[in-house]
């Protein structure tokens, strides 16, 4: 089967599927997406960047390239986050963001997945840098981003902003 770019966003545990418009319509509604979630999956991250994605696509913006995934365990095939971008790149930049569900969180699919979708987008001609931003009490979600290589280079109001550059 194939995921179109996500057959180049995976690791030995995890795998990176699109979720399309249709599957983020279905996500919003209530539904599963199609993917078989893990307990406590989908996590609110995923459902809001689902209606970013749908904006993009009433819009007539959306780019698969530049949207949102499942993170899929390969161990069982659930899904157990989420994980993209909040658009496209723009000026060299692009910004990144990720959730999991509570019973999938410490087990290192976060930091795997981050460190997928911006292996991929520093691979994009043109993009030079990937943002990611946390809550400053957000602890676990710092320590992903720093074992991602990324690096804390200020704030964005009252986020942390973290970037890795090419």
């Amino acid at each position: 089967m194939t995921y179109g770019t996500a057959d180049l966003l995976r690791t030995d545990r995890i795998e990176l599927r699109p979720i399309t418009p249709a599957a983020a319509a279905e996500l919003r509604a209530g539904g599963n997406g199609g993917f078989e979630w893990a307990p406590g999956g989908p996590y609110q991250g995923t459902l809001d960047a689902c209606g970013a994605l749908l904006k993009a696509y009433e819009a007539g913006v959306y780019q698969e390239a530049w949207g949102a995934w499942a993170i899929i365990r390969r161990a069982d095939g659930r899904a157990v986050g989420g994980c993209g971008f909040h658009g496209a790149p723009l000026g060299g930049v692009c910004e990144i963001g990720y959730d999991l569900a509570d019973s999938a969180r410490g087990q290192g699919f976060a930091t795997e997945a981050a460190g997928l979708v911006t292996g991929y987008a520093l691979a994009q001609p043109g993009v030079e840098t990937v943002v990611a931003h946390t809550e400053p009490a957000n602890i676990p979600s710092q320590a992903v981003l720093d074992r991602a290589g990324f690096t804390r280079d200020g704030e964005d109001g009252d986020l942390f902003r973290f970037v890795r550059r090419a």
